[in-house]
């Protein structure tokens, strides 16, 4: 993706929009967030992994990363509490 192509993306199409960073157009890009996961801030994991969980489902990519994955478990076992 060029930097041209990034700047016309609406802020909705990132993981973390606020920052527009991780952006997620499609399912390529959606591999290379998970790819990317480690690089994010602590403090923003949460929400990235939200939202490539999300976007995953969205394209039909399966995610592999099991740091991504337990943010899920964990969100899970929080809503039931």
């Amino acid at each position: 993706m060029t930097t041209e192509e990034r700047k016309t993306l609406p802020d909705s199409e990132f993981g973390l929009p606020e920052r527009r960073e991780y952006p997620m157009p499609d399912a390529a890009h959606v591999r290379a967030a998970e790819a990317y996961f480690r690089y994010c801030p602590e403090n923003l994991r949460h929400k990235l992994a939200t939202a490539i969980l999300a976007r995953a489902n969205q394209y039909g990519v399966t995610i592999h990363s099991p740091e991504i994955l337990s943010y899920a478990t964990d969100n899970v076992r929080q809503s039931k509490k």
